[in-house]
C-alpha cells in the first residue's frame, strides 16, 4: 500500500482492490442488490428496517416519542439490518431504498404501503403524519427544518470524514484526521454557541431537529462514537453538554437507543422490537439467559 505522500492518482480510477478499512467487505462503487433476500413484515402500521447507528437511532427515538405522546398509530416493528454483514444489499432492502442505507421505513396503515428513506425525510414524514415535534408556525417551522438539514449536511463530515479516518481507516493519515477533526469541532462550536440562548435547537420546544442531532453529538461527546471524546476535548462545549444531558433523561430516548443496537452492554441491545414489552423481556441479556 502506498503512503499518502507518494500516491499519484491514475488517470482513470479502477476498483481493483479492497477499499474502506473496517468496512471494505461491504464497500463497492456500484448500486443494486448483491443477493436475494426479502424483508420480513410485522403486524404494526409502521415497519422500520435499521441498525442502531446515529441515523438509525433518530427514527427509533422519534417512534418511541410518538408512542409516549399516546399516538397508537406509531406502533412499529423494528427489524435489524446488519450493515457490517451487507444486509442492506439484499434485494428486499434495495427495493425499499435504492441507496442501500439505513434507516428505511414502510407505512402500511393506508390502502397502499408507502416507503420512506433517508432519516431526515422519515422524521418529517412522521412529524407531519402525527402532528408532533415539528412547529406549525411559518417561522418556527423554517427554523426547525433549517437545523434539521444542517445536521443532515453535517453528518457526513463527522461519520464518513472524522469517524472513518480516525477510527476505521487501515492507515492513519494526519492530514485527513486533522481536516475532519477541525470540521467536527467547528460543528460542536456552532451548536454550542447556538444553544447558549435557547433550551433546544429550534427554540424552547423539543423538535425533530433535536431528535436528528442528538445521536451524533451525544455520541461524540460521551465517547459512544469512535471513542474520541478526549481527543476532541468535547467537555469544552458546556451548552452542548447541558442539552445532551437533558435529552438523555427522556425515557423515549433511552428506549430508542436500544432498538436495533448491536454493541454495548447486552442489556442495552434490543435487536428486534415488536412490542413495548420487548424492552423488558427481549434484550440480549434476557435472551441469552433464557429469562
Amino acid at each position: 500500500m502506498t503512503t499518502s505522500f507518494d500516491y499519484a492518482p491514475p488517470k482513470v480510477w479502477s476498483w481493483d482492490k479492497p477499499n474502506g478499512g473496517r468496512f471494505a467487505n461491504v464497500n463497492r462503487p456500484i448500486a443494486g442488490p448483491t443477493h436475494e433476500k426479502e424483508l420480513p413484515v410485522g403486524r404494526h402500521p409502521l415497519q422500520l428496517y435499521s441498525q442502531g447507528t446515529p441515523n438509525g437511532v433518530k427514527v427509533a427515538v422519534m417512534l418511541e416519542e410518538l408512542l409516549a405522546l399516546g399516538h397508537s398509530g406509531a406502533e412499529y416493528d423494528a427489524w435489524l439490518i446488519r450493515i457490517d454483514r451487507g444486509d442492506q444489499f439484499g434485494s428486499g432492502f434495495v427495493g425499499l431504498n435504492p441507496n442501500s442505507k439505513i434507516p428505511a421505513l414502510v407505512d402500511q396503515s393506508g390502502p397502499m404501503p408507502i416507503r420512506v428513506f433517508e432519516s431526515g425525510a422519515i422524521l418529517i414524514y412522521l412529524a407531519e403524519k402525527f402532528g408532533a415535534f415539528l412547529p406549525t408556525g411559518h417561522g418556527a417551522r423554517a427554523e426547525c427544518l433549517s437545523w434539521l438539514f444542517w445536521q443532515a449536511g453535517s453528518a457526513p463530515y463527522v461519520g464518513g470524514g472524522f469517524g472513518h479516518f480516525y477510527a476505521y481507516a487501515p492507515t492513519r493519515i494526519e492530514y485527513a484526521i486533522d481536516r475532519f477533526s477541525m470540521e467536527t469541532k467547528r460543528q460542536l462550536d456552532v451548536l454550542d454557541r447556538h444553544l447558549e440562548t435557547r433550551e433546544f435547537i429550534a427554540g424552547n420546544d423539543y423538535t425533530i431537529a433535536d431528535i436528528a442531532a442528538w445521536p451524533w453529538y451525544a455520541g461524540l461527546s460521551r465517547g459512544w462514537l469512535y471513542e474520541a471524546a478526549e481527543f476532541l476535548q468535547t467537555q469544552e462545549y458546556k451548552n452542548v453538554a447541558r442539552w445532551i444531558d437533558a435529552i438523555a433523561e427522556r425515557p423515549a430516548v433511552r428506549r430508542g437507543r436500544m432498538v436495533n443496537r448491536v454493541n454495548g452492554e447486552a442489556s442495552s441491545q434490543l435487536h428486534e422490537r415488536h412490542d413495548a414489552g420487548d424492552f423488558e423481556t427481549k434484550t440480549q441479556d434476557k435472551l441469552a439467559s433464557g429469562t
